[in-house]
């Protein structure tokens, strides 16, 4: 969920709605932006637009898909009515020369008021005079941007020209209130929304209306007393006095942070975010705003309380967890009921909060790991995902499709762990405690306690006797076969992510073992310690660090094959890579020759491993995603036969494409089948920052087909009616250059252009909601494609 040095500074935002675009264009001149006119009256009279039933809904179909996060163009955050009032923010969040630390600009955050956003530099895109005449309220930047669409369409082409600059990294126009003429001169056919086609007239004059009559709101609803109910019973165990149960809840603060809590089993499914408050419950929330989770409060006692979420959800910032009386019996079982003593209470210092073997050192390890393997997906999410909404530090790391297994929290291998990790906390000290210094030196110094970390784990596996446990992998952990979080597919689909749970696709190329303390370094890089708004430094550290990360977990998984296939199947995956970034998969840094002690019998070990693994956790693996099991038997083997195209031809598709199978005409809507298309790019190593594109071996090239949706941030849409399925793999296994690409497009493709686009959205979003209503959340259009 971070970004990465030098791309960290890709503001891959294209402007739905206000604001967002950039450039070079040269259209014909308009006089001046396009004021709205009047909305045709009602039947029934002007009746007052509610915001909730009218026009948050709108918002989140039409404007959020890009509006949404710290990547929103120009900072117009639209997933509620605080981010409409609040306004826009010339300044952005992502700045790859940023040489010192900027000021946070939070949402619900870092200002309460208008005013205090307007003292933080955003202007209004709505008119803010209460005495303001209708006209005048019409004159404001937002309903100024929806008029020059209405004014000016797109071009009447299937594909845009090159006067709508769509790239991520683009920069951005942010014009206010007297700005908007010159703006809508030079780029008329920049409107909202900005590269896609119009809203529609309903939606176009609800929001006009909406703007006409003042933009008036009102606060939600209040909670129904059920739930209002759970959120006392959580808030009063939270909050307990004793040192346990003070600590307890620090731990889950830090890593719940940027979830969206929920109480299973409610029949009215609110979302809540646990914050820290100066108030006591029972008390109005008083939010501590900090940078980090773990930073210092400035109050002596914290409480955690449950704050509702009212904005619009988003597919790349949602992540759920779920509350219930089973999960709280399980905190307490592992956190309140275990024998061990608080010996003092952490501070706030850096060096002792940014590092959770030392601030956390009394809570039993087992517990820990524990608690992060009953929702493995949720905290790997959370590498990937989040409000930052960037997320190339975990991905330009990563090979483009890996499995993630775990060491069993009941395994001899985690015996005496909890004093290794004491007298190892030192060597696990990371990026995020260097504050606003960074230079060669500070590298030098993680790589120096990297490799005397490794010299203390080497030693430590060495003395591990699992001989009892590795025949059958008891030490590979399986979920007792019923925790689906036990085995995890991680898809890189170049600048963006997914986890699942299961093992998708054919075997990968690499796979990862996480010990507890490796899972627990990444979440305090990527997650609690990193800072969107950090200066250069801070992301290029957290970026490096990642690749030790990285190499770890690949280690881990290597130790697993017979000794004698290690150090091959190291270089294939860093061919080459320099020896030096080798030798800390394998090598001088870490190298266990001992055997694992798990029996082979052929000669392709690698598989033979991913097999038994497939095996050992076979009771918890989740199968929603497999073709396998798709029902109609014709569909399945079709795209069982598209999974099995490899090679170079597979360079011309998108990273992600959604596949909307149809039963044909006639019968629009009944029945369709949603799949994702996720392209497995080859390359030689990902162990270098830079020139990617030299590694890049698309002969090695493969396509993984899924059930359902996949991955927030979709490139391309397809419809293909069920008895076309076959012309449609034809032509992806002759793909040869970009015109057949387009070909393919024309066929099948809706692209952005398309007069049903809208309409294909609302589809795709209404079976995502069917088949996935905990996580599904409106999709990030800001990378679809133009071809």
């Amino acid at each position: 969920m971070i970004d990465a040095f030098p791309r960290m500074a890709r503001t891959w935002l294209w402007a739905l709605g206000l604001l967002a675009v950039i450039g070079c264009a040269r259209s014909a001149p308009s006089k001046q932006a396009a004021v709205p006119a009047p909305p045709p009256p009602s039947s029934a009279g002007i009746a007052t637009v509610d915001y909730w039933r009218d026009v948050q809904p709108i918002l989140e179909r039409r404007c959020i898909v890009c509006h949404g996060c710290y990547d929103a163009p120009c900072q117009l955050n639209l997933t509620a009515y605080e981010g409409v009032a609040r306004g826009a923010n010339k300044k952005p969040v992502y700045d790859a020369t940023r040489l010192l630390t900027a000021q946070p600009t939070r949402l619900f955050e870092d200002a309460d008021t208008v005013a205090a956003w307007r003292d933080k530099k955003f202007f209004p895109v709505l008119q803010e005079d209460e005495k303001a005449t209708e006209e005048a309220r019409r004159a404001g930047v937002f309903a100024r941007m929806l008029a020059l669409k209405r004014t000016h369409a797109l071009p009447d082409q299937s594909i845009l020209p090159d006067s709508f600059d769509l790239s991520l990294d683009r920069d951005q126009q942010c014009p206010t209130e007297t700005e908007v003429d010159a703006y809508a001169q030079k780029y008329p056919q920049w409107g909202m929304p900005y590269g896609l086609p119009g809203l529609t007239d309903d939606e176009y004059y609800t929001l006009i209306r909406w703007i006409q009559q003042g933009a008036p709101y009102h606060a939600p609803d209040s909670l129904p007393p059920s739930v209002k109910a759970q959120v006392d019973e959580w808030e009063a165990f939270l909050n307990g006095d004793a040192p346990k149960q003070i600590l307890m809840s620090r731990y889950l603060y830090e890593h719940l942070h940027i979830t969206h809590l929920y109480f299973d089993g409610l029949p009215d499914r609110r979302w809540f975010r646990l914050v820290r408050s100066r108030t006591a419950p029972g008390q109005p929330i008083d939010r501590i705003a900090t940078r980090r989770p773990y930073d210092d409060p400035g109050t002596p006692r914290v409480y955690y309380r449950f704050e509702p979420v009212h904005a619009g959800l988003l597919a790349k910032t949602h992540i759920p967890y779920p509350l219930s009386q089973a999960r709280k019996q399980r905190f307490t079982e592992l956190f309140l009921d275990a024998p061990f003593e608080v010996r003092a209470l952490p501070g706030y210092e850096p060096k002792i909060a940014s590092n959770p073997f030392v601030s956390f050192r009394d809570l039993p390890v087992r517990s820990r790991y524990k608690f992060l393997l009953d929702d493995a997906q949720t905290f790997v999410m959370q590498f990937i995902k989040g409000p930052v909404c960037r997320g190339q530090v975990a991905l330009n790391v990563i090979d483009d499709r890996f499995w993630m297994f775990f060491i069993d929290p009941d395994s001899a291998a985690l015996d005496g762990k909890d004093e290794y990790l004491a007298e190892t906390s030192d060597y696990l000290y990371l990026p995020t405690a260097e504050g606003a210094r960074w230079g060669p030196i500070s590298w030098i110094k993680y790589s120096g306690m990297q490799k005397e970390f490794l010299k203390a784990k080497q030693a430590y596996l060495e003395s591990l006797d699992l001989k009892g446990e590795a025949a059958g992998l008891a030490f590979i952990w399986n979920g007792r076969d019923r925790n689906r979080n036990a085995a995890l597919t991680v898809f890189r689909h170049a600048d963006s992510a997914s986890v699942v749970q299961g093992l998708v696709g054919d075997d990968p190329k690499t796979a990862w073992l996480l010990s507890y303390d490796l899972f627990e370094r990444i979440y305090y890089l990527l997650v609690a310690g990193f800072d969107v708004y950090g200066f250069t430094g801070h992301q290029l550290d957290t970026r490096l660090y990642m690749d030790f990360l990285r190499m770890e977990g690949e280690s881990n998984f290597l130790l697993l094959l017979p000794a004698k296939d290690r150090e091959r199947e190291r270089d294939y995956w860093y061919r080459d890579a320099h020896d030096s970034v080798k030798e800390y998969v394998l090598g001088r840094r870490i190298n266990v020759e001992k055997e694992s002690g798990i029996p082979y019998r052929t000669d392709r070990p690698k598989h033979e491993l991913f097999d038994m693994l497939a095996r050992h956790v076979g009771g918890a693996l989740n199968h929603a995603y497999d073709v396998a099991g798709e029902q109609d038997a014709d569909v399945r083997e079709q795209l069982q036969g598209l999974s099995k195209i490899k090679g170079r031809v597979l360079q011309w598709m998108p990273e992600v494409a959604l596949l909307t199978v149809t039963e044909g005409p006639g019968r629009e809507g009944q029945g369709d089948r949603l799949y994702t298309l996720l392209h497995d790019n080859g390359f030689s190593n990902i162990a270098s920052l830079f020139n990617e594109a030299s590694r890049r071996l698309p002969d090695e090239d493969g396509v993984t087909v899924a059930r359902g949706l996949i991955g927030a941030y979709p490139n391309a849409f397809y419809r293909v009616n069920k008895q076309d399925l076959p012309e449609f793999i034809a032509m992806v296994a002759s793909l040869r250059n970009e015109d057949d690409y387009r070909t393919l497009t024309a066929h099948f493709g809706l692209r952005r252009t398309s007069r049903d686009f809208w309409r294909h959205s609302d589809a795709v979003h209404e079976t995502y909601r069917r088949i996935d209503p905990i996580e599904a959340g409106s999709l990030d259009y800001n990378r679809l494609e133009n071809r």
